[in-house]
């Protein structure tokens, strides 16, 4: 299982930029627009990492921490627009690991989940995932049948990332366009079952895991 880190920021372009860089990092990404729904996958999903907005609606940031200062010492980054210190310190008072300050770059925000993840010792558990005639290797990002290398692109390494992630749901494509491609992708939706098909063919036996839903969608499915 992926690293799963949960993000909640209001302002929705930010929210999805956020999740397209984690989820190109294999991570799983649970999305909050607001503090009660935060707080409500937090109750129902064990994350290793939390991103949070200080001024979401409904429950802002810092009472969301409180929160799960109260039960998980689990690292979390703190985004703000503010940029006084005195936001700063009240964050690491009430037990922020990171703060980073509106605009930032994705790819710093990356490697700073990184080096929370690290430091926690959430990335040094195994890397590889075993499936009946498929190993995929979650650091090198690579998948290895029983023929030999997938060679798998990046977006077909994603798409199989996120199909494994998610196996026994089915996924619309409408999300799998969504998480893939990014919330803002306007070309030919055909894209999609191109990319399953051409998925399929290069994880050999392994590729029947992948299940159509007609209507609906994709799912990853494991037949022992």
């Amino acid at each position: 299982m992926s690293v799963r880190i949960l993000v909640a920021e209001d302002e929705k372009s930010i929210l999805k930029l956020v999740t397209r860089y984690l989820e190109k990092e294999g991570y799983t990404v649970y999305e909050a627009s607001d503090g009660e729904q935060a707080l409500d996958i937090w109750l129902d999903t064990p994350v290793d990492i939390a991103v949070l907005d200080v001024m979401i609606p409904k429950l802002d940031g810092w009472q969301v921490l409180t929160e799960i200062r109260r039960e998980s010492d689990i690292p979390v980054i703190m985004l703000t627009a503010r940029r006084d210190e005195a936001d700063r310190l009240q964050g690491f008072e009430l037990g922020t690991d990171d703060y980073m300050t509106k605009p930032f770059s994705p790819r710093e925000l990356v490697m700073r989940v990184k080096a929370l993840l690290k430091r926690a010792g959430k990335l040094s558990q195994s890397t590889l995932i075993n499936l009946p005639g498929l190993k995929v290797n979650t650091q090198a990002q690579t998948a290895e049948t029983a023929d030999g290398d997938a060679k798998l692109s990046a977006r077909e390494y994603a798409l199989l990332m996120y199909l494994i992630d998610n196996k026994g749901v089915v996924l619309s494509r409408e999300r799998l366009l969504e998480r893939i491609w990014g919330y803002d992708y306007d070309g030919d939706t055909r894209v999609l079952d191109t990319t399953i098909k051409r998925l399929r063919s290069k994880l050999g036996a392994c590729g029947s895991c992948i299940k159509t839903q007609r209507g609906n969608g994709y799912m990853f499915e494991v037949t022992q």
